[in-house]
Order: C-alpha cells, then sequence, then structure tokens
C-alpha cells in the first residue's frame, strides 16, 4: 500500500517539535506500522526527521514567502497546480491522506479524478483561527478551497466533535468521522525513569505545552499560589516554550513563585516520557472563554503515562475523562476550583494511583495512533463511499491556473 501524506500548511514544519508537527510524524509513524509505504509531501520541513522516519521519501512542495499576508495567500493559492504535478509524477498511490491547509485543495481534487480514497484531515477551523489569530486577507477565496477540499474529499477525518459540528455548518455531515488523537504507546512504557530526581517531599504539578494564551497558564498560577499556602511542599514543572513564556515568568517572579518552579523551556519529543514520570499530577487548565475544539495531545500523554491528570470540563477532554474514575474535571477558568482538586489529590496518594492507572488502561486500549491508524484506514478502503456531487459552481470563481478550475 502506498499512502501520499500531504501537508501543504507552511506554519507546520513537519519534522519540527510543535504539536501539529509531532501530530504529523505519528500519524506516517501509524500508517507505516500498518505496512504502508509513504510518501511526504510538504512546504516546511523544520529540523532533520527523526532517526525512525529518515527513510520516508519526501517530496518539497514550493516554500511560501514570509511578510506581506495577501502575497503569502496568493502563492499558497498559486502552488495547487504543483501538489498535482508531484502528485501525478510519484504515483500511483492507494491514497491521498491530507492535513487540511488554509489554500489546499488539488490533493482532494486530484484523488477524486483518479478514483482513489481521498481523506482530509481537519484539526481546527482555520478560517476563522486564522482571521482571528494571524490575519487573512482573502477570506471568501480561503471559503471557496475549504468547499472545493471538502466536497471532494472521499471521507473527512475530524479530530474532535467540535470539529464536525463546524464541518457540519458547510452542508458536510456523512462523510465525516470523529477519530480523536492518539498516543505513541511505544514511547510510555511503565515504571519510565523520571528526568528529575524524585524528592519523596514534595509534591510536583505538571504541565506541558507550548506555552500559548488559550493554554490557560493564568489560572495555573492563581492555583499554584494558592496551593502553595496550603501545601508548602508543591512545585510546579512547566515544560515547554512559547509567545506567552516572558509573561509567565514575570508573573510567578512577582508572586515569588520562581523558585519553586521549574521552567525546562522547549524540549525534544523523546524527553517527554521522563519529564512526565517527574510529576505527582499532571493539568490541562483551559480558560471558559474559549472555543475549545482540539483534541489535546497533551492530555492522551499525560494519561498513558499513568499520571493523574486534573482537566478542564470543557470541549474533547469531557469525553475523554470520566471524572472520579480515569481523571478529574474541573470548571474551565476556575482556579479555586483547580487549588481544590489538586489539595485533594495531594492529600489522596492511593486516588492519585487508581486514577492514573485506569486513566493509561483506558488511553492503551482506545487512543492509540495504532488505532488511529487502523480507523483511518477503513475507512478509506472499508465499504464502497456513496458517491459524491461534483464541485460546486464556486469551484470557478476562485482564479486559478488555466486548467485546474
Amino acid at each position: 500500500m502506498r499512502i501520499a501524506y500531504v501537508c501543504a500548511d507552511p506554519g507546520i514544519p513537519v519534522f519540527g517539535q510543535k504539536g501539529c508537527s509531532i501530530h504529523v510524524q505519528e500519524v506516517i509513524r501509524a500508517f507505516r506500522h500498518q505496512g504502508a509505504t509513504v510518501d511526504l509531501f510538504a512546504v516546511r520541513w523544520g529540523d532533520h526527521p527523526p532517526a525512525d522516519l529518515a527513510d520516508v521519501k519526501v517530496h518539497p512542495l514550493p516554500p511560501v514567502p514570509k511578510g506581506d499576508t495577501a502575497l503569502r495567500e496568493q502563492v499558497a493559492l498559486a502552488s495547487n497546480p504543483d501538489l498535482q504535478i508531484e502528485l501525478a509524477v510519484n504515483g500511483p498511490f492507494d491514497l491521498i491522506y491530507e492535513r487540511y491547509a488554509l489554500w489546499s485543495y488539488s490533493a482532494m481534487k486530484f484523488a477524486q479524478a483518479q478514483g482513489i480514497p481521498g481523506l482530509l484531515e481537519v484539526n481546527a477551523p482555520l478560517i476563522a483561527e486564522q482571521a482571528t489569530h494571524r490575519g487573512l486577507v482573502h477570506r471568501e477565496q480561503a471559503e471557496q478551497v475549504a468547499d472545493l477540499a471538502f466536497n471532494a474529499a472521499r471521507g473527512i477525518v475530524a479530530v474532535s466533535a467540535e470539529i464536525k459540528a463546524y464541518l457540519s455548518r458547510w452542508g458536510i455531515t456523512d462523510k465525516v468521522r470523529v477519530i480523536p488523537n492518539g498516543v505513541n504507546h511505544h514511547r510510555f512504557v511503565e515504571a519510565l525513569s523520571p528526568a528529575i530526581a524524585p524528592d519523596p517531599a514534595t509534591f510536583t504539578v505538571g504541565f506541558v505545552g507550548s506555552l500559548k494564551p488559550w493554554h490557560g497558564l493564568s489560572h495555573l498560577v492563581d492555583a499554584f499560589a494558592q496551593l502553595r499556602q496550603q501545601v508548602p511542599q508543591a512545585r510546579l514543572l512547566i515544560v515547554g516554550d512559547g509567545p506567552e513564556r516572558d509573561a509567565l515568568t514575570t508573573d510567578l517572579a512577582q508572586r515569588d513563585l520562581l523558585p519553586w518552579t521549574h521552567l525546562t523551556g522547549a524540549v525534544s519529543p523523546e524527553q517527554i516520557p521522563s519529564l512526565l514520570a517527574s510529576m505527582d499530577v499532571a493539568v490541562a487548565p483551559y480558560p471558559a472563554d474559549l472555543d475549545f475544539y482540539f483534541s489535546p495531545l497533551k492530555v492522551v500523554e499525560y494519561l498513558a503515562a499513568g499520571l493523574p491528570v486534573v482537566a478542564s470540563d470543557i470541549g474533547q477532554l469531557a469525553h475523554l475523562i470520566t471524572h472520579g474514575e480515569t481523571g478529574w474535571l474541573c470548571p474551565p477558568g476556575d482556579a479555586v476550583a483547580l487549588t481544590a482538586a489538586l489539595a485533594h489529590l495531594e492529600r489522596s496518594p492511593e486516588l492519585r494511583q487508581r486514577l492514573g492507572t485506569a486513566g493509561r488502561q483506558y488511553i492503551l486500549a482506545h487512543h492509540t495512533w495504532d488505532t488511529v491508524a487502523e480507523q483511518i484506514l477503513a475507512m478509506a478502503f472499508g465499504p464502497a463511499a456513496p458517491e459524491h456531487p461534483k464541485s460546486s459552481p464556486r469551484d470557478r470563481r476562485i482564479p486559478l491556473p488555466e486548467g485546474q478550475g
């Protein structure tokens, strides 16, 4: 089986260390575990590939220049013919699998024209996300591209129920399947050695992430400050780096919490398991005022590591964690409730052990990347999918290169 994996998003370095980068790498690994040969088509590469992916055949797509937003958008849109040519020249393929990108439609159109499965993985409502956080000039064209890609795909993988609901606004329902993100269970074996020497006298609260504004770090600091008043031996371990690091450090310093906090900075994925083994409890303190469509990798990794997890009762997390059985849920953005949960778990080592064990068993049974790949391949090669309508009249409104309309 030959699979073409396509990532035409210039914001994703496919061999980088961002969460989206790890996601790409893990899906490719999982396909390979299923016996497939994977060719990778991407715009941005990042670091050198991990050793176990060094033999993946790679096909660079035209780079998108930095700078002027309108120009970037038009260059990315104009790259669609190049992608089709690359797929045609390097085929044939049994499956085209693409991570949805704002300006990419030709991979799904190519699969449709070739009569082979084309599956589109949707991780976020990219149009709204781009307009809100980074700026979007040609919004109507982005909507037309989405319409083209969504309709041409034989099936769509939505990483959360919230993404499926988003797709329903486009009239896309029957061919969407919710497949949440998984975990590489090969990395999370039992009895890992902690990266930081354990101290039985301390209680370590841990967080892993790219320190983005929507991660709820201010709520975490509020809760940690309150926890320290009840549990003087509490420590905070923050793994990762990102745009909120300076604000986070300032907040911790102003509260005189830096002496009790360890910030690792950016780390490689290989270091994550042993850092998780250095924690007594792990948190995902997402705020309340959030359009929560995520499928957080951090939480499935927390659970796979056998940690008791305290997470906001929001979005997919409310379905992933059963309160009091496989983890602990708190009202989102509620630092008081988060403090109470952490204090309760500090006083209850037996509960921590029970939650950690049950959470790990659940994740390894239902949410590994191998399971994700099996579900994706069943979508592609299971019972024949129904015929989908041909491209809508909106196809013709995009100023596409000749022959690509």
